[in-house]
């Protein structure tokens, strides 16, 4: 009687333990929505989002009245997922609608995602916004996500897409780019982020909606139609 007691015990702690840890994965790899809780849907008006510039990662109309600002972490396996799905956006909605990449990797959860997102800004150091959606798109392809990635293959990637491998490696080992990555995760925490991937969506320039988590592709463009119109 009293074994069974202490199995049953055993057990629920297990489990209690597993929880536990599931809700603290689950902070990082989903991103709670801001809105508003009084019914009705409302994105919140207090959001303080940085604007979009000309410094920022743009891909497609630059001058889109429909901005998709998505904040992310190169490690998180929904951001992977995410990552395809807008790439998918852009082939379709690219000359209506503009997607803002900005860094949010999230330590706790993926150590190496920080180190990631600086390569990506040595790339856009040396090849500016082109050669920075090369490597980024290449290193999303070649990560399996949650830390796997082999540091060794960022200078691959870099060589690959034909950036200057001294150069790149210089920038890499000498912190050039951890400021500019550490302002884009400040951006994010002024935003309310908590999670990813997340992405507001601007309408000239006023976030009218908001994609909190990896939403399948159907879901997003129903998301930008409804902004277009």
């Amino acid at each position: 009687m009293q074994k069974n007691y202490a199995k049953q015990i055993a057990g629920a702690i297990l489990i209690a333990g597993l929880l536990i840890a599931g809700a603290i994965l689950l902070r990082g790899n989903t991103a709670a929505s801001p809105l508003k809780q009084d019914g009705n849907n409302d994105v919140a008006t207090d959001i303080k989002l940085d604007p979009v510039s000309k410094d920022d990662h743009i891909l497609g109309n630059p001058t889109a009245k429909v901005v998709i600002v998505e904040y992310t972490d190169s490690e998180c396996p929904f951001c992977k997922r995410f990552h395809e799905t807008m790439g998918s956006v852009i082939e379709q909605r690219g000359e209506k609608i503009a997607w803002v990449y900005r860094h949010y990797p999230i330590a706790q959860l993926h150590p190496k995602s920080f180190h990631e997102s600086e390569a990506m800004e040595c790339a856009w150091e040396q090849g500016g916004n082109e050669a920075f959606w090369k490597y980024t798109d290449e290193l999303y392809a070649r990560t399996e996500s949650n830390n796997k990635l082999d540091v060794a293959e960022l200078p691959k990637i870099a060589e690959d897409i034909g950036l200057d491998l001294n150069s790149f490696n210089s920038c890499l080992s000498g912190g050039k780019q951890k400021s500019r990555v550490q302002a884009y995760m400040d951006s994010g925490d002024k935003a309310g982020v908590s999670g990813t991937p997340i992405s507001f969506i601007l309408k000239n320039g006023k976030v009218v909606d908001i994609i909190g988590g990896a939403y399948p592709i159907e879901t997003v463009l129903q998301k930008i139609d409804a902004a277009l119109k």
